[in-house]
């Protein structure tokens, strides 16, 4: 049998890249670096004065990548961080007005296959959840601590899950004999009333990440920040995986790429708003039937690019 690749395979990984790289002397932010599998094929795109800002939160993702490309370290800068402050990362960086910035957003397939992160409800091993280490709390002080209420409102808004407030008291039950301390004991709690089925633990664990890294509310922040570090006609490429946060870009995109946004009752226009941003892709661009089958957790994926007016 073949040897299996040393690194994962990235998403959508020639369409984002075409769609990023318009200045081959640019500079751009790759916000989730990962395994570096996007980073490398902008890399290889670059040309001349071009320079890559590669950015994690997670100190063994950026490593990895590092390696991945030592043969461009000439041309890349590694920061640990959350995309959160990009607008301070870009400036400390020096790179001056942005051509193109990617985001590569979730949870990458090797966090998911580690069982000591407890991502995954697959796999046994701590109730932790934190994409690095500069998140203060795991999913187990949620899933011990928050009162029913709060649980039930947290699978249903950030999970989407219909049965949030059956699965909220359960777990609070489970917890009350003892406290959940494995990703085991928590599929335990959540199907304690029978089997749930692999969309419901998938939409938990979701909620979960998702609270504990503060996700969606850092991609709104950071999303406010790109148009002014956009040089004109610079892109930006967003890969999501879940309704949530595509419907939050999709959003985004339509409003920035508006004129007046006052409400229909105002005669003439207070607000002062003014389109910042073209929308290039008018529908989500989804992996080929051929992606999937090759990488089945692809097919979640969904990729929309706009650029800077």
């Amino acid at each position: 049998m073949p040897e299996p690749s040393r690194w994962h395979v990235p998403v959508l990984a020639d369409q984002a890249v075409e769609a990023l790289v318009w200045r081959k002397d640019g500079s751009y932010v790759d916000a989730t670096v990962g395994d570096g599998g996007h980073a490398e094929k902008i890399c290889e795109r670059l040309a001349g004065g071009g320079r890559l800002l590669a950015l994690d939160r997670d100190p063994e993702a950026l490593e990895r990548a590092a390696d991945r490309l030592n043969q461009y370290k000439d041309r890349v800068i590694f920061v640990r961080a959350s995309f959160a402050r990009l607008d301070e990362l870009v400036e400390n960086a020096k790179l001056g007005p942005i051509s193109g910035i990617l985001f590569d957003l979730g949870v990458s397939s090797r966090q998911l296959d580690e069982p000591e992160r407890g991502f995954s409800h697959r796999l046994k091993g701590p109730i932790d959840m934190r994409m690095g280490p500069d998140t203060e709390t795991p999913a187990a002080t949620i899933v011990n601590e928050w009162p029913e209420r709060e649980l039930a409102r947290l699978f249903r808004v950030f999970g989407e899950e219909p049965h949030a407030a059956s699965i909220a008291r359960s777990i609070c039950q489970s917890r009350s004999r003892r406290p959940l301390t494995t990703t085991s004991d928590l599929v335990e709690a959540i199907g304690r009333r029978g089997t749930r089925p692999e969309k419901t633990l998938s939409r938990v664990f979701q909620a979960l990440r998702i609270a504990v890294n503060d996700e969606l509310a850092s991609l709104k922040r950071v999303l406010e920040l790109v148009p002014d570090m956009l040089e004109r006609g610079g892109r930006l490429v967003v890969i999501s995986y879940h309704s949530l946060e595509d419907r939050s870009v999709k959003e985004w995109m339509r409003m920035e790429a508006r004129g007046c946004i006052c409400p229909p009752t105002v005669p003439e226009c207070r607000c002062g708003h003014f389109p910042r941003m073209r929308t290039i892709t008018r529908r989500a661009v989804v992996p080929t039937s051929q992606e999937i089958a090759e990488n089945s957790r692809s097919r979640s994926a969904r990729m929309r690019v706009a650029e800077r007016l």
